[in-house]
């Protein structure tokens, strides 16, 4: 008797490791296509009588999972890299800038409202009431100063790059055992670059 309660305790956990295992890796299979959503747009490099500043938007970052996470009230963050190079053709780009910023967002359910600081606006909390506003927030740097004129020479060759991606989602010790597919919510996006001459 106590032998077929060991065999069947013993069924019963080979079974739940092997489902554990399939979903693990259902789950790893679909994220690089998830992860391929993910995009820089607009990327537009300008300047003002003294800075070089650039604008951009990210787009396909609030996929249902991330905003899932967000509803639930699960602060998350988009990160921005940036780089500016002295394009030099006999010896390596020069670093004139390298540059992260981050845009975090939290929900507030009981007020019903979310809280956006973007950390090159000194992380002032702007608040609003839709996710639509929101999302636009997050995604979006626009007039994010790079560098004083001053720092570049007329006639030289440029090049800005940038990438975004999603900041690791911490969850509550509650939500770990319930949300193991936390890397679905994952994306980085591919680094993409604009060439000028100041």
């Amino acid at each position: 008797m106590a032998t077929a309660a060991k065999k069947s305790a013993r069924t019963r956990r080979l079974t739940l490791s092997t489902i554990a295992i399939l979903l693990t890796l259902v789950f790893l299979l679909q994220t690089p296509f998830a992860a391929q959503n993910a995009t820089l747009s607009n990327i537009i490099v300008t300047n003002t009588s003294t800075d070089l500043m650039v604008y951009m938007n990210v787009d396909g970052a609030f996929r249902e999972q991330t905003v899932t996470a967000i509803m639930n009230g699960v602060p998350t963050s988009f990160s921005f890299f940036i780089k500016l190079f002295q394009k030099r053709s006999m010896w390596f780009d020069k670093v004139i800038a390298d540059i992260e910023i981050t845009n975090s967002i939290k929900f507030n359910n009981l007020k019903k409202e979310f809280v956006v600081e973007r950390s090159w606006e000194n992380n002032i909390p702007r608040t609003v009431q839709s996710l639509k506003e929101a999302e636009k927030l997050m995604s979006d740097v626009d007039g994010l100063k790079l560098v004083p004129l001053s720092e570049l020479k007329k006639g030289n060759q440029y090049q800005l790059r940038a990438k975004a991606q999603l900041s690791k989602i911490i969850l509550p010790f509650y939500l770990h055992y319930v949300l193991f597919f936390v890397s679905l919510w994952d994306f980085e996006t591919d680094w993409y670059s604009i060439d000028f001459i100041y």
